[in-house]
């Protein structure tokens, strides 16, 4: 195989949405940093909504970005968090891959600690070949080709090999 074509994971985004600043946001980045072995960052509110009490610049969430090594192991124990099951709706058309972890006692390791509290998160797997960096670089900046791009159908063989994933279709979820 052509080492141009092969699929990797370019980046692991786990994001914890707390809805307030203050101590539970506090929690949440001690938690994540505890699961995540990564400092968090701290992620602030784009616009007002009076609804939910939240003014624009303040703290809501955090999230960390795992790359390379830690990104594969964190995978592995969010993959068995929600028992290796994804909808075949959590990829997108580019062929990144997008679940919610509903409370963070799923994930293999973690205890539930009364102090704490509960929180789930949001995990989003961003998919690349070799040659994306086109995209991103600074001096003569040019779109990836179509026929290099990954699709969904790729994506979901890439998981189901790597990491003995259960792809159901949307009519069997149902």
């Amino acid at each position: 195989m052509n080492p141009m074509r092969k699929i990797r994971i370019e980046k692991v985004t786990v994001n914890m949405g707390v809805g307030e600043g203050g101590e539970r946001l506090v929690k949440a980045e001690k938690l994540l940093e505890e699961i995540t072995n990564q400092k968090p960052i701290r992620t602030y509110a784009k616009v007002t909504n009076q609804t939910f009490g939240i003014r624009k610049g303040m703290p809501i969430g955090c999230k960390v970005t795992l790359r390379k090594v830690k990104a594969e192991e964190f995978l592995k124990k969010a993959f068995a968090a929600i028992d290796y099951k994804i909808k075949e709706s959590n990829f997108d058309e580019e062929g990144n891959l997008s679940f919610g972890i509903r409370e963070h006692i799923d994930i293999p390791g973690m205890k539930y600690d009364p102090k704490v509290g509960i929180f789930g998160m949001d995990v989003c797997i961003t998919m690349e070949r070799p040659g994306y960096r086109i995209k991103r670089r600074k001096l003569k900046k040019s779109k990836v080709p179509r026929r290099h791009r990954i699709t969904k159908e790729e994506s979901i063989e890439f998981f189901k090999e790597k990491f003995k994933v259960r792809v159901e279709s949307n009519e069997e979820s149902r």
